[in-house]
């Protein structure tokens, strides 16, 4: 039966390989293949074999632990397994999102590459068909710049209606403060009816004249 430090030296052992293998494995998401190659295949069969190895050894640490006797270096021994651990699930982590940028990167390679030929087979069509749907992409296209022209003139159109009511709300404020102004000084709304009432009188006086010579001319004529 191995010992508590002959497990733990494996452990660290496969830990130290583990980490070289993950930096391999690294590398594959650096420049993705569109299939996995045999040596991704290779790498992530290790990395597999690796982590399962850790989970079993890192068990018979803890069967170890329990059936020692030696209880003062319990509380050592049980941060050191402790930390095996923390170490185990880090590196699954880490090789679980390696893995997804590996997967994604495929996919969007694939798709692009998908369409890629499916422009390619439209443009290499031959035939009324391909040449009938050219103008029909053509005339979409003419339909939406013409849709975009609408839609710029009619922004356009709502800001300048906008600008205009700002502009008559602030000659209003300008008008209340003006008014108001006026209105606080002492004797300006005293002077202000006394023109008032000049500018009637002057009205007055000369609608009288007017209708006096108007009669002048009605006898005279008649």
């Amino acid at each position: 039966m191995s010992t508590f430090a002959q497990t733990r030296s494996t452990i660290r052992r496969l830990e130290s390989e583990c980490e070289s293998l993950i930096s391999d494995f690294s590398s594959f998401a650096q420049s993705v293949s569109f299939s996995a190659t045999g040596d991704e295949v290779k790498c992530r069969k290790s990395i597999d074999d690796n982590l399962g190895q850790r989970q079993d050894t890192i068990s018979a640490l803890q069967r170890i632990i329990d059936t020692s006797n030696n209880e003062g270096n319990s509380a050592t021994r049980l941060h050191q397994l402790q930390r095996h651990k923390e170490i185990l699930a880090d590196d699954k982590s880490h090789v679980q999102k390696i893995r997804s940028t590996i997967q994604q990167e495929r996919n969007r390679a694939n798709l692009l590459t998908n369409v890629r030929d499916d422009i390619n087979d439209f443009h290499n069509g031959s035939g009324g068909r391909g040449d009938e749907a050219e103008y029909m992409l053509q005339e979409r296209s003419r339909v939406d710049n013409s849709n975009s022209m609408a839609d710029n003139l009619l922004a356009q159109a709502y800001e300048t209606r906008d600008e205009f009511v700002r502009q008559s709300a602030s000659l209003s404020n300008v008008q209340r403060k003006l008014l108001h102004t006026v209105g606080s000084i002492p004797g300006i709304s005293s002077i202000i009816a006394k023109v008032n009432t000049r500018k009637k009188r002057d009205s007055l006086i000369i609608a009288s004249l007017i209708a006096v010579c108007l009669l002048f001319l009605f006898f005279v004529r008649g």
